[in-house]
């Protein structure tokens, strides 16, 4: 079996909500938001606006930089989603 590879992604609702996630397919992922059908958290807060997504590795990987992103401050984020840094595991180890 192929391994896919998976991405972490960041969305920010109507409100400027930012959601961190991860997915083998950010763009079907996004359209589940988008329609209600993917976390609850984010059900009636669209529209919703990718902004950020990066290679996380494979699956153990990904949801440990899910994890890390996640005790980002909102500021540290912010900061994230402005760099747009292209290797995040370096960005968070000076940064995070």
């Amino acid at each position: 079996m192929m391994s896919r590879e998976w991405q972490l992604y960041i969305v920010q609702t109507a409100a400027g909500v930012l959601y961190t996630g991860i997915t083998t397919d950010v763009a079907r992922r996004v359209d589940q938001h988008e329609n209600g059908r993917a976390a609850r958290a984010l059900r009636g807060r669209g529209p919703l606006a990718l902004v950020y997504r990066c290679d996380a590795g494979d699956r153990a990987a990904a949801s440990r930089l899910e994890y890390r992103v996640k005790q980002l401050s909102r500021q540290q984020k912010l900061r994230l989603v402005a760099h747009q840094p292209g290797c995040l595991d370096s960005w968070l180890t000076q940064n995070g």
